[in-house]
């Protein structure tokens, strides 16, 4: 009798087609699936970010210290830039600690689809991957900062109050707020390459609208004060502040900033998955 060779096994095949629905949304199991590619990419970006470096880590608190001695030393000791009854120092980094994360990681999301183009054009995964992926290194940048608040906060006789428990239930919504903000312009990059420089501009003024070197109190008028909590990380900033350093509790209009923040997540999600399907063919 002669032998018969096996047949190789016939492996059904996936088609990968857009979603019909009007608000597509990210598939968690999907995402979960993957994480172990999202967490190869954040590592290869820590590596990337400190390789050939003099101080390598060391720059995750250097930054941040530096910018918090310089603004201590022109608005808090020159202007006199009124601090919530903290001491300045320990202000001023409280709130750079949220604003880092956010203009970094939103930066780094940015860049995530053009700067992965080999990977993205010829290798399935979820697209959304690439985005969280950058901003996971950010969670590392905050965490080594957070040591350094607490010397600061020590020294200057600043202690938390019980609000410190909230600190995990702010940290997931500005990790949320980043993420849908950058994964918006990650999916405007793709499409526009001059969407680097806009981002620029806007973190820039984004900055100043956001209570990072100055109080949000010093806004007066109710129709001002509504209108500058419409900013999501004005209230981020002074939530965590609050959390961190017991500083000034955010007033009830900070509200507004959750009600914004949610439906600048819900947009900037949305938006990605809609236009996902062209990545491949613009990159």
């Amino acid at each position: 009798m002669t032998a018969v060779a096996p047949t190789a096994v016939e492996r059904p095949w996936v088609e990968n087609r857009p979603s019909g629905r009007r608000f597509p949304l990210p598939d968690p199991r999907e995402l979960y699936a993957y994480r172990d590619l999202a967490l190869v990419l954040a590592e290869r970006d820590v590596k990337v970010r400190y390789k050939q470096t003099l101080l390598g880590v060391v720059w995750i608190a250097l930054q941040p210290l530096v910018t918090a001695g310089v603004f201590t030393l022109i608005f808090g000791g020159l202007a006199g830039v009124p601090s919530a009854g903290l001491p300045y120092v320990v202000f001023v980094f409280a709130g750079l600690l949220a604003w880092n994360f956010f203009a970094a990681g939103t930066t780094r999301a940015m860049s995530s689809l053009v700067g992965n183009e080999s990977l993205v054009s010829k290798v399935y995964f979820p697209r959304l991957l690439a985005p969280l992926a950058a901003i996971l290194p950010g969670i590392l940048d905050l965490l080594t900062a957070l040591p350094i608040l607490v010397v600061l906060a020590v020294l200057n006789g600043v202690a938390p109050g019980p609000q410190l428990l909230l600190l995990p239930v702010l940290l997931v919504a500005l990790v949320a707020f980043t993420s849908g903000v950058g994964a918006y312009f990650a999916a405007l990059h793709v499409k526009y390459r001059d969407v680097a420089h806009v981002l620029g501009f806007i973190t820039q003024i984004w900055f100043f609208a956001t209570p990072v070197i100055y109080a949000s109190s010093l806004i007066k008028g109710e129709l001002e004060r509504t209108l500058y909590y419409l900013n999501p990380m004005a209230g981020l900033v002074d939530g965590l502040r609050w959390c961190l350093v017991d500083g000034q509790a955010p007033a009830l209009r900070a509200l507004l900033s959750v009600v914004t923040g949610t439906a600048i997540i819900v947009a900037g999600i949305t938006y990605f998955q809609r236009t996902e399907r062209r990545f491949a063919d613009l990159i």
